[in-house]
């Protein structure tokens, strides 16, 4: 079934328009500051930009489900663009989110103006997620049980800090005094081969910047010779001190490159 996306809209309306994804245990929230920075001008010569923030299927504000797959969510924004009339939007997409553009591209091309693929390559990946899965699996979040608890719950699992405090965004109070994830972690725990996998096979010919993180192992030496024929015509370009979460780490040059994007007819 497809499901109607909660989204955050900011930015002129009649501007270019920037749709953004993001990855896995994710939300939104997690562009907000590039969101903002996009919807106003950088200076001379610059132009706002009309940019849409995305929560995909089972994650943040949107409707959990009982399935997801790279097809459902692809479909799921699709749903959304349409809704929204949307055209020659730049996509972009971090991680899982950056697999979702890559299959909205192959199947509705002529809704798409450029991608902006995030550390993500088109291939399947490792599971490296168990432990975090275990972590939020087995948090107490019975009445009474408040963030610090869950906190240090989730730091005997994952040892960066930083990890921790990106996955604790997800949490929220549903009512007085009982705390819940807005993710849907059962659906992902269960579906995350899927998640991991490759998308398909066909060709996407759609301008595309895979942007990479240095420190990052998702997109490889390697892969870059599949990366150029899946996508002919695409570049990618490697920020040397970024990890994964490369939006995180080099918020300005990824502004940059989304605006070089939208700028381009």
């Amino acid at each position: 079934m497809i499901l109607d996306l909660h989204y955050r809209r900011t930015g002129p309306s009649g501007a270019p328009t920037v749709v953004i994804l993001h990855g896995l245990f994710g939300t939104l929230d997690n562009w907000g500051s590039i969101g903002r920075e996009l919807a106003e001008p950088s200076g001379p010569g610059s132009v706002a930009l009309d940019v849409i923030l995305v929560d995909l299927r089972d994650h943040g504000r949107s409707p959990h489900s009982a399935a997801i797959t790279y097809e459902l969510m692809a479909k799921d924004v699709h749903h959304l663009l349409t809704r929204l009339d949307l055209h020659d939007v730049v996509l972009v997409g971090h991680s899982m989110g950056g697999k979702v553009t890559m299959v909205v591209s192959q199947h509705w091309p002529e809704l798409i103006r450029s991608l902006v693929v995030v550390d993500i390559s088109p291939k399947e990946h490792e599971n490296n997620h168990s432990h975090i899965l275990e972590a939020l699996r087995t948090a107490d979040l019975s009445p009474g049980k408040g963030r610090r608890e869950v906190e240090e719950h989730m730091a005997t699992f994952i040892k960066e800090p930083g990890v921790v405090q990106f996955l604790m965004k997800n949490l929220y109070w549903v009512d007085q005094g009982r705390l819940a994830w807005r993710m849907n972690v059962d659906l992902l725990a269960r579906e995350l081969d899927g998640i991991l996998a490759a998308i398909g096979p066909e060709v996407v010919k759609i301008p595309t910047l895979f942007i990479r993180g240095g420190q990052s192992d998702y997109i490889l030496r390697e892969d870059l010779p599949a990366i150029a024929e899946q996508f002919p015509d695409s570049r990618v370009v490697t920020i040397p001190y970024a990890g994964h979460w490369v939006h995180a780490q080099a918020p300005d040059e990824v502004i940059t490159m989304i605006r070089e994007a939208a700028s381009k007819a």
